[in-house]
């Protein structure tokens, strides 16, 4: 029997709802299965920051070191909120950045798919979605303006100022480069290289190496588009796309308006891979303004639990076994209050309820040999 210790982190404001749903998942996948799953639960976030006085506690830092992988709930709180935080312990600079730092999680993995069958939560028309969408975006998570030197002060005019700076070497490029073109040579043999070399002499370099990397990869069709440009394009014609990469904050960027043509992020698992470790979060935020009203979908939560077993156990038909049972639930017209509006022709439930729906569909799926 397979065993793996898995760091749960359930987070801030509607993570450990959408958390509770995905360890359902983790305990039903361990009956199914000749595995077994040590979870250990750690604060991280803000939560963490008002329990322990830091929002990633050193305690939490050794959980995280001990396991195999770890799930991640979103993180954050409103505005006003996060004013009761100090700048550099809030969540995002306190506890999220310094972990992508300590396991080098460069490659951030997201899935921007909508099966035909959901193209009703998209609010493009269906003549664009055409026979559904499926997309995987790739970004480099550990470099670039995020993580460059930052400074802020008042310069000899009395002016105040910020300077942040955009690093990226040649090696940091080369590895998620490699990343996005093996995932490319798997699925349609085409990808598409965001960049902004126009203007940015950081994507002057970024393309310089694409062009060194490509000829290991003959079979992969390279396509070379401005990241504005690949902005509108997501809207007009997603279906040109199969694999895309890009740098840090295109990334965060171009990733969320994936979500919304989608109809939600709500939609979005991710994973973040390192040499050693990865963890897996959902791409949306806390939804502070709707937590503990059991109406969050728990989907991307489930999701990223699919793209752990996928990627750091290797528990692939385990893995799809997941999606189907998700769309399934979708399929038969149920959905929650953060997905659909009420008088949309869906059937309306909590969140709980989905998560039970998911393993009611899983439990009834042939055990996996």
């Amino acid at each position: 029997m397979s065993s793996y210790k898995i760091a749960i982190l359930a987070g801030d404001g509607i993570g450990p709802e959408i958390t509770a749903e995905a360890i359902k998942i983790l305990k039903l996948v361990e009956a199914r299965n000749d595995v077994q799953f040590e979870l250990m639960p750690a604060p991280f976030g803000a939560s963490a920051y008002f329990e322990h006085g830091h929002p990633y506690p050193d305690a939490s830092k050794a959980i995280c070191d001990a396991a195999d992988a770890i799930l991640k709930g979103p993180i954050g709180l409103s505005h006003e909120a996060s004013k009761g935080i100090p700048v550099d312990l809030q969540p995002e600079r306190g506890a999220l950045l310094p972990m992508r730092r300590r396991y080098n999680t460069y490659a951030n993995i997201r899935p921007v798919s909508l099966p035909k069958g959901l193209a009703h939560f998209s609010p493009l028309k269906p003549e664009i979605i055409g026979e559904g969408i499926d997309i995987i975006m790739v970004r480099e998570l550990v470099g670039g303006l995020y993580f460059g030197a930052k400074e802020m002060g008042v310069n000899d005019a009395g002016l105040r100022y910020v300077n942040e700076s955009l690093e990226y070497d040649e090696n940091q490029i080369r590895q998620i480069l490699h990343e996005a073109f093996k995932l490319a040579d798997r699925r349609a043999k085409r990808l598409h290289n965001i960049h902004k070399s126009n203007v940015l002499k950081s994507s002057v370099l970024w393309n310089e190496i694409v062009d060194e990397v490509a000829p290991e990869y003959p079979e992969v069709e390279v396509i070379h588009m401005l990241v504005d440009a690949a902005a509108t394009h997501l809207c007009l014609n997603p279906g040109q796309f199969d694999v895309m990469v890009m740098e840090n904050m295109f990334g965060d960027i171009l990733s969320d308006q994936g979500g919304g043509i989608l109809g939600s992020l709500g939609l979005m698992p991710s994973a973040c891979l390192g040499p050693d470790k990865a963890y897996y979060e959902p791409s949306h935020g806390s939804a502070p303004d709707i937590a503990g009203k059991n109406i969050a979908n728990p989907y991307s939560m489930i999701g990223s639990v699919a793209m752990m077993l996928e990627y750091s156990f290797g528990m692939y038909a385990e893995a799809r076994n997941i999606w189907e049972a998700m769309q399934g639930v979708f399929n038969e017209g149920y959905s929650t209050a953060d997905l659909s509006k009420p008088g949309a022709g869906v059937k309306m439930i909590d969140t709980v309820a989905f998560g039970d729906r998911v393993v009611e569909k899983l439990s009834a799926m042939p055990r996996v040999a």
